[in-house]
């Protein structure tokens, strides 16, 4: 799962996300860590999205541990897995690959005919890395 901090970024850049069963996500008005322990999941279960004309709504379904009924999708920080990551890079994601000489993940793509490459401690990092870039570059 990607940091919180990294995840932050992808927002503001303007990634878009549209929920969907399996995603992760933490609430933005609370610290929380980076660890995951504190991340939701998208399930038809427990927590749904549910898309209205004045937005899209996370509802949370009998869930005990969470004085929670609903929050709007702007209150949520979604946390895109690694293969999310890679379908926003499009055609331009070329390869992943261990660097054991700077000690990470590297992430290569071709942006507007141009080879950018991304390291960072974990693969989704690097990937998200590089969707940051690309959506920047986008704006």
């Amino acid at each position: 799962m990607i940091s919180r901090p990294l995840a932050l970024r992808l927002r503001e850049a303007g990634l878009v996300w549209r929920p969907a069963t399996g995603d992760r996500f933490q609430l933005l008005a609370q610290d929380m860590d980076s660890t995951g322990t504190d991340a939701f999941t998208v399930s038809d279960m427990t927590i749904e999205a549910h898309a209205y004309p004045t937005g899209t709504v996370l509802g949370f379904n009998g869930t005990t541990e969470w004085a929670l009924d609903s929050i709007a999708i702007e209150e949520a920080l979604w946390l895109p897995r690694e293969d999310q990551l890679r379908e926003a890079l499009k055609g331009t994601f070329q390869r992943l690959e261990r660097d054991e000489q700077q000690g990470g993940w590297r992430v290569t793509c071709t942006f507007r005919g141009e080879a950018m490459s991304h390291l960072a401690d974990t693969p989704e990092d690097a990937y998200a890395m590089a969707v940051l870039a690309e959506v920047e570059a986008a704006a």
